[in-house]
């Protein structure tokens, strides 16, 4: 399962560069620098899966992991609110993503153990 989670934030970070548009589209109003949020947290999210694969830094990862995903979630709220708004027929996909976090929370914090 180790190598799935490191393998998604990998995918998940370069997605940030390859559709941009997408992350920029929820990011909330009250932030700004939208597109360079966008790609400081695909670079964080591509490095912090890479670091997930050694031991040594693994914790570390998991750790940055988590306080990335909390990061986040304003704008998977604002996602919910944007297809809320627009009556988006994806709107259950925003809905799904919220308690979705607390379960990719929770992965990352099984890593956040000192490895025997």
């Amino acid at each position: 399962m180790l190598y799935v989670m490191s393998a998604l934030y990998i995918l998940a970070g370069i997605m940030h560069f390859v559709n941009p548009g997408f992350y920029t589209a929820i990011m909330p109003p009250w932030l700004p620098w939208h597109l360079e949020l966008v790609y400081i947290s695909g670079v964080c999210e591509s490095l912090l899966g890479l670091l997930l694969l050694p031991r040594r830094t693994r914790r570390m990862a998991a750790w940055g992991i988590i306080a990335l995903l909390v990061a986040v979630f304003p704008a998977n709220i604002q996602m919910m609110i944007n297809y809320v708004n627009t009556n988006n027929p994806d709107l259950w996909i925003a809905i799904v993503r919220l308690p979705l976090q607390l379960v990719l929370i929770w992965w990352a914090w099984l890593y956040t153990k000192k490895l025997q």
